[in-house]
């Protein structure tokens, strides 16, 4: 059941989501929207924000902004936030703090609780992100173990993948939201240029002299793409390779990890060569059964009609 506060009321608002690299930030983000984004500019009222993705429902539209830092893992695992980070985090309305159900508390997720305990008057939503990896029993655990870290408005277990509790989570960020007509119209972001590219490059990498045994079974998602910190020339990418049979996994990843390395050097020579930047690529790969069979699979890796 959606939230709504009348039969004539209408909420509108920014969200952020804040956590560890690699917690689902950004595959939780895609499955809200309904389709993969990536920054793209923004309108002139939301000065030095990026929008990422916009989650329209007839009650209500989530902007889901990218905040200077906020997707920064060196930034949130160093030694402090700046002010400008601290004072953007006050501008969104309610910020989706996320954990993985399978991964325990670390000394990086009390760092980030906080900083965000630290910014007054903006509710905090813990977000128990890729329960579908773990048992019953494992979420409830993580969830006492994340409840305990800070005072939250809300501690809310999901799924990006399976979809479950996704609605759920948007009824509990729409309710920190004010009420106001939409902010953007209809209509959804589409990809970032470079974000896609990015993507494009690693799958050919991946490809490379499997093409005829897996010439469509790769997906890659391109979760971040974010400068390291304190440095100017050096970016940082985040991908994740699905493919849809463990098989296929052991041809890309190779004799003791072999393949999977020769994919991301060469991937990430062309990488640097369309961006003009030295890069640090971070590849994953799992297995996704059927993907190309199953059309939510295929909007949420990018796949649309």
């Amino acid at each position: 059941m959606h939230y709504v506060t009348s039969p004539d009321s209408h909420r509108a608002g920014f969200a952020c989501f804040v956590g560890r690299p690699n917690v689902g930030k950004s595959t939780l983000m895609n499955a809200l929207v309904g389709t993969k984004v990536a920054i793209t500019s923004s309108k002139p009222q939301t000065t030095r924000r990026a929008i990422r993705g916009i989650v329209h429902r007839p009650e209500a539209q989530i902007v889901i902004v990218d905040t200077p830092g906020l997707h920064r893992p060196r930034t949130l695992l160093g030694e402090r936030l700046d002010s400008l980070v601290l004072s953007t985090l006050t501008e969104v309305d309610v910020i989706g703090f996320c954990v993985p159900a399978g991964d325990p508390i670390g000394k990086g997720d009390r760092f980030i609780a906080d900083k965000l305990a630290a910014v007054k008057g903006t509710p905090v939503v813990a977000v128990v992100t890729k329960c579908d990896l773990v048992s019953r029993d494992q979420i409830a655990a993580q969830l006492l173990a994340v409840s305990e870290i800070a005072e939250f408005a809300a501690v809310v277990p999901v799924s990006a993948r399976s979809g479950e509790q996704l609605d759920v989570l948007g009824d509990v960020l729409i309710e920190h939201l004010p009420e106001s007509p939409p902010l953007y119209e209809g209509g959804q972001l589409t990809d970032e240029p470079e974000q896609v590219l990015v993507g494009e490059l690693i799958r050919e990498a991946a490809l490379e002299g499997v093409r005829d045994e897996l010439p469509h079974s790769i997906a890659v998602v391109v979760d971040e793409m974010l400068p390291r910190e304190g440095r100017d020339d050096l970016l940082d990418i985040y991908a994740h390779l699905f493919v849809e049979r463990p098989s296929q996994k052991a041809i890309v990843i190779g004799h003791k990890g072999e393949r999977l390395r020769e994919v991301g050097t060469a991937a990430r020579k062309q990488i640097e060569a369309l961006l003009g930047t030295r890069v640090y690529l971070d590849l994953r790969i799992s297995v996704l059964k059927d993907w190309q069979r199953d059309p939510k699979q295929l909007r949420r890796l990018g796949f649309y009609d």
